[in-house]
């Protein structure tokens, strides 16, 4: 049974009430576009994140960056519960949520910042849990609808970050391309040296760039975390 919290070094997330849990691909997300945004070095930038669930991806960026984030999660229960996780935290004042699908975020809105860990298994077998489906499946949100959402909200030179499976990227950045989004950077992400990539992390931009490109192995074969993996979360992680 998954844990009804988890805590990071500067917040902590309740997630009783969330179908889709914390897990590290999610947080090397948040992270990962939480370091980018800081990077870019725009203080006070507007940042988007869609389906936020528990609010995780909003608390790591707010931690490092003095971002406004608005959050949108479609999920009754879960919107409530990341409300509260927003409130419980630090920087409540800079997080705002939305109980909405995406489309409803009206298009004169644009934001430096999208974040997205969308819904992965569109060709998978449905479960009984109907909010774990939409959550997991593209049921409410389709890979071409959001990139179509993102094309209208995002500014000109922002960016949007975005978590998948390594065997959708091909795919998301094809459909991307159609639209006018170029990758700009791109992390593959596997288990350990022996394991095949499972997960990859997308920057997209509308402005085209020279391509960044990284791996990332989590553990080490003998089971410790690798330093990149160290790098990446030692300011969330409790015992890193």
């Amino acid at each position: 049974m998954s844990n009804n919290y988890f805590q990071f070094k500067q917040f902590n997330i309740e997630q009783q009430n969330c179908s889709m849990k914390v897990c590290t691909d999610a947080c090397l997300l948040g992270a990962f576009a939480a370091k980018g945004i800081s990077q870019q070095g725009s203080e006070e930038a507007r940042v988007l994140d869609i389906g936020t669930g528990t609010g995780l991806l909003s608390l790591m960026i707010a931690q490092k960056n003095n971002s406004i984030i608005e959050a949108v999660e479609i999920e009754a229960a879960a919107c409530s519960q990341a409300k509260q996780n927003f409130e419980d935290s630090p920087w409540g004042d800079r997080l705002n949520i939305f109980n909405t699908d995406i489309a409803a975020v009206r298009p004169g809105k644009k934001y430096h910042h999208i974040i997205s860990n969308p819904p992965f298994y569109e060709d998978d077998l449905l479960s009984n849990n109907e909010n774990k489906n939409r959550a997991k499946h593209d049921l409410s949100l389709t890979l071409k609808d959001l990139l179509k959402n993102v094309n209208e909200l995002l500014k000109e030179g922002g960016i949007f970050w975005v978590l998948l499976p390594f065997h959708r990227l091909g795919y998301f950045e094809n459909e991307a391309s159609e639209i006018g989004l170029c990758s700009i950077q791109k992390m593959l992400v596997r288990q350990t040296n022996s394991h095949p990539y499972f997960r990859g992390i997308l920057a997209l931009s509308k402005n085209k760039n020279s391509l960044i490109f990284s791996e990332l192995q989590i553990k080490e074969a003998t089971g410790v975390y690798t330093e990149g993996f160290v790098d990446l979360l030692k300011e969330y992680y409790l015992f890193l």
